[in-house]
């Protein structure tokens, strides 16, 4: 993809957008196995990025991406379900480590290995739980080739920044679906400035010591200073130690930084009609649905608003508040348990909110449009 845009129009796909987007942004190595619906990701993220290791397993995709990490890199890939399943206990030692990396996650229909030319959207539950004791990962959704642009460099900006891995979850018909496009419609991004550790201090270099909630970074590979990265529960220095008040203090420390530093990576789209009584809340693949929907319904004379959430986890203070103040919410997203509203609302939700879902089949405007008017 050429850098002079201007004035162009070009047939693409929102998987090119994302690798060329990340790589702008300073992702440097792809490491990845192949897997449907990922396969495009796999294929540009080879042609694009300065590094790319073929992985025997998505196993040994995260080992190889935690070890660039360290030395510096800031690796991605791109999985789904089945392969996401086999990473997550690499993901929680990175997420440990404090190794920057993005996982693209594509989803596809499930449970297991499901059906792999399927879209759906019904991973969001699961990641809201896949760092054990709870903790939150950062996790972004793309609901249109711009967010693909736009988003991808978040999430490369987010790990970088955070000192963590970030998932951008996406579906099937995003990433496989070529239409034309004004590329002129895509802003700049710009390279994210690391933060490195002062090599000419003096001092004892502590792997773990917190600036600002997110400790300095020095790549294992320099010589100067003594570098430390360890998965289990350690000290400032990364020494392992379990009961350590400091050490206890570090792993609160992993929440935090990623909780109080929301407002920096906090993203949603927010069509709000003065007077409007009825509110459409929809992410990733369904909000083109939604937003056909509340097009409709203006036609007609409705008044309904519409809410795309774009940072997914952890949930922003701001959706719930958007929901509360309105007397019908119909929540539409491609599966059959309401992932979204019980990640906010738990197993008892609001009596003013609606569901619209589906299984194995893409959701409607008609379908959204008729649960606003029931």
């Amino acid at each position: 993809m050429q850098e002079n845009n201007k004035g162009k129009r070009a047939l693409v796909d929102a998987s090119r957008l994302i690798i060329e987007s990340m790589a702008r942004a300073g992702a440097d190595a792809f490491i990845g196995y192949p897997i449907t619906p990922a396969n495009l990701l796999y294929q540009y993220g080879s042609q694009r990025m300065p590094l790319m290791l073929a992985a025997p397993d998505e196993i040994t995709t995260l080992q190889w991406m935690t070890g660039l990490a360290a030395a510096g890199k800031v690796p991605i890939t791109a999985t789904s379900f089945p392969g996401y399943a086999l990473m997550i206990e690499s993901v929680n030692m990175a997420y440990m480590m404090e190794l920057p990396m993005v996982i693209i996650l594509v989803q596809r229909l499930g449970p297991a290995t499901g059906t792999a030319t399927c879209g759906a959207q019904g991973d969001l539950s699961l990641l809201k739980g896949n760092i054990s004791g709870g903790h939150p990962m950062p996790v972004f959704c793309t609901s249109n080739f711009e967010d693909s642009w736009t988003l991808s460099a978040k999430a490369v900006e987010t790990a970088i920044k955070l000192r963590t891995p970030v998932i951008l979850l996406t579906s099937k018909e995003e990433v496989m679906t070529t239409k034309s496009f004004d590329m002129d419609a895509l802003p700049a991004i710009e390279l994210v400035e690391r933060k490195y550790y002062d090599m000419q201090c003096d001092g004892k270099y502590k792997s773990y010591k917190a600036t600002d909630l997110v400790p300095d970074f020095l790549p294992v590979t320099q010589s100067k200073h003594q570098v430390r990265i360890n998965a289990s529960t350690h000290d400032k220095e990364g020494i392992l130690q379990h009961s350590n008040e400091e050490a206890m203090a570090n792993t609160q420390r992993l929440e935090d930084k990623i909780r109080h530093k929301l407002f920096e990576y906090t993203l949603y789209d927010y069509h709000e009609v003065k007077e409007a009584q009825k509110l459409v809340v929809a992410f990733g693949i369904t909000a083109a649905a939604a937003r056909d929907a509340v097009k409709e319904l203006e036609k007609q004379g409705e008044k309904v608003s519409l809410l795309i959430p774009k940072t997914m986890i952890p949930a922003p203070e701001v959706y719930m508040e958007i929901m509360d103040s309105y007397a019908k919410v119909v929540v539409a997203e491609e599966n059959i348990n309401n992932q979204f509203s019980d990640m906010l609302y738990g197993i008892r939700k609001p009596k003013n909110h609606h569901f619209v879902g589906a299984l194995g089949k893409m959701i409607t405007p008609q379908q959204i449009i008729e649960e606003v008017q029931a």
